[in-house]
């Protein structure tokens, strides 16, 4: 039974961003049903029209609150499930910081070199010779 349970309140593999938005923009055509796998429910909310509205605003509430649940009965609570960054060990982020800096220490460069090339007198292009065709 704990089995049952544990996968019942697991977070689901879907898109709480990508339901709201379904929802917001398709809601009453069931289009956030038929992401999270509820096609059943989806089809009869598109028969419905949302239900006259009513279940798509109770959809609505609950995708927001973070209640709503996909056809495995999990939630569908996380924002952005595929990149959700993992714990980085310190070396790594350090690594990472040191990357970090050498790339801010050359774009100074960069921009410190434009700025000289920016600073040269402009007598050297008006000293050119123009040809008039």
């Amino acid at each position: 039974m704990s089995d049952t349970m544990s996968s019942h309140d697991a977070a689901s593999d879907k898109s709480r961003g990508v339901t709201l938005a379904l929802a917001g923009i398709l809601g009453p055509f069931g289009a956030h049903r038929f992401y999270v796998g509820k096609t059943g429910t989806a089809a009869l909310m598109l028969a419905t029209i949302g239900g006259l509205g009513i279940w798509y605003l109770y959809d609505l509430i609950t995708i927001v609150g973070g209640s709503f649940r996909d056809a495995d009965g999990r939630l569908v609570t996380r924002w952005d499930p595929e990149g959700s960054p993992t714990p980085a060990s310190p070396s790594v982020a350090l690594e990472q910081l040191d990357s970090l800096r050498a790339e801010v220490a050359e774009l100074a460069e960069r921009v410190d070199f434009a700025e000289r090339l920016l600073a040269q007198p402009a007598a050297d292009l008006s000293a050119r010779p123009t040809h008039r065709p």
